[in-house]
């Protein structure tokens, strides 16, 4: 049985095509993924010689790593196995069907001690226009159907990492709030930007002529911004792995330790079996120092 996609393929090419000659226009959120990469880059004091960039906006990322290779971002990644010291995977993997692939493909066309980093749009990246939408929705059609990507969150995205092999793995997020005019506006950016629906389980009739004004009208109600505008939600999720190498950093084997964790932070040490405010002599007896009456002088 074929495995059923989240993503319409076909359609999200599409509308990345539409989106190149107006890119320019709405390329701040790449910006925004860039600088923060950027500083990620900044303090690795590595020098890297053979870079690779999965994106299918090549427009804009060619000026991150100028030298870099460049592909766009298919279920098959056209990756040389084992070949660069650095990939990055740039704003493209929430629209993935199979996000562990590409993190997979990524990892094994990495050297050893290469370096992966990915930018991708995470959980609460416009929960207002999905909120709005699906009221709107509701109100004007009588039902619900798909019309913002459901963005994984930052945990999952980090567990790709492990899934794909990868070494010291870290997840992190960014949140960003951007005013728009009204709801209409923030959609005419998105569709500059190559990021409007492309699901595979889509409405794809045309929407009722009352359907988006409502759309608006609730959002300008619910998320209202200063000045008569409405706020915007964006959340970066950034991924950083390294290709297993003899030369990391490697965890102590449990019960390898040297010396105990309260002789470091200069604390008191409990048993784990002793009860609330006991204390302990020099030797393995607890010494209690409860009121008689059991109770607390906590406040």
């Amino acid at each position: 049985m074929p495995q059923p996609r989240l993503t319409d393929a076909t359609a999200l090419a599409a509308h990345r095509t539409r989106a190149m000659p107006r890119i320019a226009d709405a390329r701040f959120l790449h910006d925004e993924a860039m600088a923060e990469l950027q500083e990620r880059l900044e303090d690795i004091n590595r020098t890297f010689t053979r870079t690779l960039i999965v994106t299918d906006f090549p427009k804009i990322w060619c000026d991150f790593l100028p030298d870099a290779q460049i592909v766009p971002m298919t279920e098959t990644l056209d990756l040389e196995v084992g070949a660069y010291d650095l990939v990055v995977h740039a704003m493209g993997l929430h629209w993935a069907d199979d996000p562990v692939g590409q993190v997979v493909q990524c990892a094994r066309a990495l050297q050893p001690d290469g370096l992966f980093l990915s930018a991708a749009f995470g959980g609460s990246t416009l929960t207002e226009l999905r909120q709005a939408l699906a009221q709107a929705e509701t109100q004007v059609m009588g039902g619900l159907s798909p019309r913002v990507a459901p963005m994984a969150e930052v945990r999952d995205m980090g567990a790709l990492l492990q899934r794909a092999g990868l070494a010291l793995p870290v997840a992190d997020t960014l949140r960003k709030t951007v005013t728009y005019s009204d709801a209409i506006a923030l959609m005419k950016d998105l569709r500059a930007m190559g990021e409007t629906n492309a699901l595979a389980g889509r409405h794809k009739a045309i929407a009722p002529r009352a359907f988006f004004p409502t759309a608006a009208a609730i959002y300008a109600n619910s998320f209202p911004a200063e000045e008569n505008r409405i706020q915007a939600s964006f959340e970066f999720v950034f991924l950083t792995g390294w290709a297993p190498h003899d030369s990391q950093q490697q965890p102590l084997r449990p019960g390898a330790a040297t010396s105990r964790l309260a002789t470091a932070l200069n604390v008191t040490e409990h048993s784990a079996s002793a009860p609330l405010g006991a204390t302990f002599d020099e030797g393995t007896n607890p010494v209690h120092d409860l009121p008689k009456d059991g109770s607390s002088n906590q406040k």
